[in-house]
Protein backbone atom coordinates (compact mmCIF):
# COMPACT_ATOMS: atom_id res chain seq x y z
CA UNK A 1 0.00 0.00 0.00
CA UNK A 2 1.65 3.37 -1.13
CA UNK A 3 1.61 6.91 1.11
CA UNK A 4 -1.32 9.15 1.10
CA UNK A 5 -0.01 12.32 -0.35
CA UNK A 6 -1.88 15.79 -0.51
CA UNK A 7 -0.90 18.56 -2.91
CA UNK A 8 -1.27 22.08 -1.90
CA UNK A 9 -1.47 23.66 -5.56
CA UNK A 10 -1.15 27.44 -4.85
CA UNK A 11 -0.85 28.60 -8.25
CA UNK A 12 -4.20 30.10 -9.85
CA UNK A 13 -3.50 29.05 -13.66
CA UNK A 14 -5.16 26.15 -13.45
CA UNK A 15 -3.03 24.76 -16.97
CA UNK A 16 0.20 26.74 -15.68
CA UNK A 17 3.87 25.59 -15.14
CA UNK A 18 3.37 24.80 -10.98
CA UNK A 19 0.36 22.81 -12.02
CA UNK A 20 2.43 20.64 -14.73
CA UNK A 21 5.30 20.32 -12.50
CA UNK A 22 2.06 19.19 -9.76
CA UNK A 23 0.89 16.56 -12.68
CA UNK A 24 3.95 14.83 -13.27
CA UNK A 25 4.65 14.64 -9.53
CA UNK A 26 1.42 12.89 -8.71
CA UNK A 27 1.62 10.41 -11.97
CA UNK A 28 5.39 9.23 -10.91
CA UNK A 29 3.86 8.92 -7.17
CA UNK A 30 0.44 7.22 -8.74
CA UNK A 31 2.56 4.91 -10.94
CA UNK A 32 4.46 3.69 -7.77
CA UNK A 33 1.18 2.76 -5.71
CA UNK A 34 0.60 6.30 -3.91
CA UNK A 35 -2.87 8.22 -3.64
CA UNK A 36 -2.81 11.51 -4.33
CA UNK A 37 -5.11 14.07 -3.76
CA UNK A 38 -4.39 17.62 -5.00
CA UNK A 39 -6.18 21.27 -4.26
CA UNK A 40 -6.55 24.00 -6.47
CA UNK A 41 -6.35 26.42 -3.81
CA UNK A 42 -7.23 29.32 -6.27
CA UNK A 43 -10.47 27.65 -6.91
CA UNK A 44 -11.45 26.96 -3.24
CA UNK A 45 -12.99 29.72 -0.28
CA UNK A 46 -10.21 29.81 2.23
CA UNK A 47 -10.10 32.87 4.49
CA UNK A 48 -6.96 34.37 5.78
CA UNK A 49 -6.26 33.15 9.50
CA UNK A 50 -7.69 35.53 11.81
CA UNK A 51 -5.37 34.53 14.71
CA UNK A 52 -8.46 33.57 16.78
CA UNK A 53 -6.92 31.12 18.65
CA UNK A 54 -10.19 29.37 18.65
CA UNK A 55 -9.51 26.46 16.58
CA UNK A 56 -8.82 22.91 17.96
CA UNK A 57 -11.90 22.19 20.17
CA UNK A 58 -13.35 19.84 17.24
CA UNK A 59 -11.45 17.51 15.43
CA UNK A 60 -14.01 17.45 12.80
CA UNK A 61 -14.50 21.31 12.22
CA UNK A 62 -10.63 22.25 13.63
CA UNK A 63 -10.59 25.78 12.61
CA UNK A 64 -13.59 28.01 14.35
CA UNK A 65 -14.15 29.74 10.53
CA UNK A 66 -16.59 27.44 8.24
CA UNK A 67 -14.73 27.50 4.17
CA UNK A 68 -13.55 25.41 1.84
CA UNK A 69 -10.52 24.38 4.33
CA UNK A 70 -13.39 21.72 6.21
CA UNK A 71 -12.51 19.98 2.67
CA UNK A 72 -9.00 20.31 3.50
CA UNK A 73 -8.59 18.60 6.40
CA UNK A 74 -9.55 15.70 6.88
CA UNK A 75 -7.27 14.78 3.86
CA UNK A 76 -4.25 16.41 5.30
CA UNK A 77 -4.81 14.53 8.77
CA UNK A 78 -4.60 11.27 6.93
CA UNK A 79 -1.75 12.17 4.58
CA UNK A 80 1.97 11.42 4.87
CA UNK A 81 3.41 13.52 2.63
CA UNK A 82 2.38 17.25 1.90
CA UNK A 83 3.32 18.97 -1.37
CA UNK A 84 3.76 22.45 -1.26
CA UNK A 85 3.08 23.33 -4.79
CA UNK A 86 3.05 27.37 -5.99
CA UNK A 87 4.60 29.88 -8.54
CA UNK A 88 6.79 32.47 -7.36
CA UNK A 89 4.74 35.58 -6.23
CA UNK A 90 7.17 38.33 -4.84
CA UNK A 91 10.24 35.71 -3.89
CA UNK A 92 7.72 34.05 -1.81
CA UNK A 93 4.32 31.68 -2.26
CA UNK A 94 1.46 32.59 -3.68
CA UNK A 95 -1.22 34.25 -1.06
CA UNK A 96 -3.72 31.01 -2.20
CA UNK A 97 -0.77 28.63 -0.06
CA UNK A 98 0.33 30.76 2.25
CA UNK A 99 -3.33 31.13 3.47
CA UNK A 100 -4.29 27.62 3.46
CA UNK A 101 -0.78 26.93 5.10
CA UNK A 102 -1.82 29.28 7.66
CA UNK A 103 -5.18 27.96 8.37
CA UNK A 104 -3.08 24.12 9.39
CA UNK A 105 -2.24 25.41 12.26
CA UNK A 106 -5.93 24.59 13.53
CA UNK A 107 -4.86 21.21 13.44
CA UNK A 108 -1.84 21.85 15.99
CA UNK A 109 -4.66 23.88 17.71
CA UNK A 110 -5.48 20.11 18.81
CA UNK A 111 -3.01 18.78 20.30
CA UNK A 112 -3.02 20.45 24.30
CA UNK A 113 0.95 21.40 23.46
CA UNK A 114 0.32 22.88 19.92
CA UNK A 115 2.10 20.34 18.21
CA UNK A 116 1.87 20.03 14.37
CA UNK A 117 1.33 16.50 13.06
CA UNK A 118 4.13 15.46 11.47
CA UNK A 119 4.80 14.68 8.32
CA UNK A 120 6.90 15.07 4.89
CA UNK A 121 6.90 17.18 2.05
CA UNK A 122 7.85 18.45 -1.20
CA UNK A 123 7.97 22.16 -2.36
CA UNK A 124 7.20 22.45 -6.07
CA UNK A 125 7.62 26.30 -7.57
CA UNK A 126 8.06 27.76 -10.91
CA UNK A 127 8.85 31.04 -11.88
CA UNK A 128 9.48 33.79 -14.37
CA UNK A 129 13.15 33.98 -12.84
CA UNK A 130 15.62 32.06 -10.62
CA UNK A 131 14.58 33.64 -7.01
CA UNK A 132 13.78 31.18 -5.00
CA UNK A 133 15.91 31.58 -2.14
CA UNK A 134 13.25 33.22 0.54
CA UNK A 135 10.87 30.35 -0.21
CA UNK A 136 13.36 27.62 0.50
CA UNK A 137 14.09 29.41 3.73
CA UNK A 138 10.89 29.67 4.89
CA UNK A 139 10.66 25.86 3.61
CA UNK A 140 13.52 24.26 5.15
CA UNK A 141 13.00 25.82 8.68
CA UNK A 142 9.64 23.50 8.57
CA UNK A 143 11.58 20.55 9.74
CA UNK A 144 13.15 22.61 12.97
CA UNK A 145 9.56 24.30 13.39
CA UNK A 146 7.06 22.18 13.00
CA UNK A 147 8.97 18.49 12.46
CA UNK A 148 8.09 18.33 8.92
CA UNK A 149 11.23 16.04 7.11
CA UNK A 150 11.64 16.89 3.38
CA UNK A 151 11.52 14.91 0.65
CA UNK A 152 13.06 17.28 -1.87
CA UNK A 153 12.56 20.21 -3.89
CA UNK A 154 11.69 21.06 -7.52
CA UNK A 155 12.11 24.29 -8.63
CA UNK A 156 12.12 25.73 -12.31
CA UNK A 157 13.04 29.09 -13.30
CA UNK A 158 12.53 31.23 -16.47
CA UNK A 159 8.99 29.81 -17.22
CA UNK A 160 6.45 32.77 -17.45
CA UNK A 161 3.73 32.14 -19.77
CA UNK A 162 1.72 29.07 -19.20
CA UNK A 163 3.56 26.04 -21.10
CA UNK A 164 6.90 27.58 -21.26
CA UNK A 165 7.87 24.52 -18.90
CA UNK A 166 7.52 22.23 -21.75
CA UNK A 167 10.82 19.91 -22.06
CA UNK A 168 11.96 21.54 -19.09
CA UNK A 169 14.32 18.83 -17.15
CA UNK A 170 12.16 19.79 -14.13
CA UNK A 171 9.36 18.16 -15.33
CA UNK A 172 11.25 14.81 -14.88
CA UNK A 173 12.67 15.86 -11.96
CA UNK A 174 9.32 15.95 -10.80
CA UNK A 175 7.79 13.06 -12.17
CA UNK A 176 11.10 10.85 -10.68
CA UNK A 177 10.68 12.68 -6.80
CA UNK A 178 6.48 11.76 -6.73
CA UNK A 179 8.08 8.51 -8.24
CA UNK A 180 10.65 7.65 -5.41
CA UNK A 181 8.04 8.40 -2.95
CA UNK A 182 6.73 4.28 -1.38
Amino acid sequence: MGKRIIILNGSPRKSGNTSALTAAFAKGAREVGNHVTEFQLSRMKINGCIGCWHGGKDMEHPCAQRDDMDQIYPVYKEAEVVVLASPLYYWFISGFLKNAFDRLFAIAECDANYRNPKKQSVLIMAAEGAGFEESEHWYDHLERHIGWKSLGKVLCGYVTQPGDIEGKPELVQAYELGKSIQ
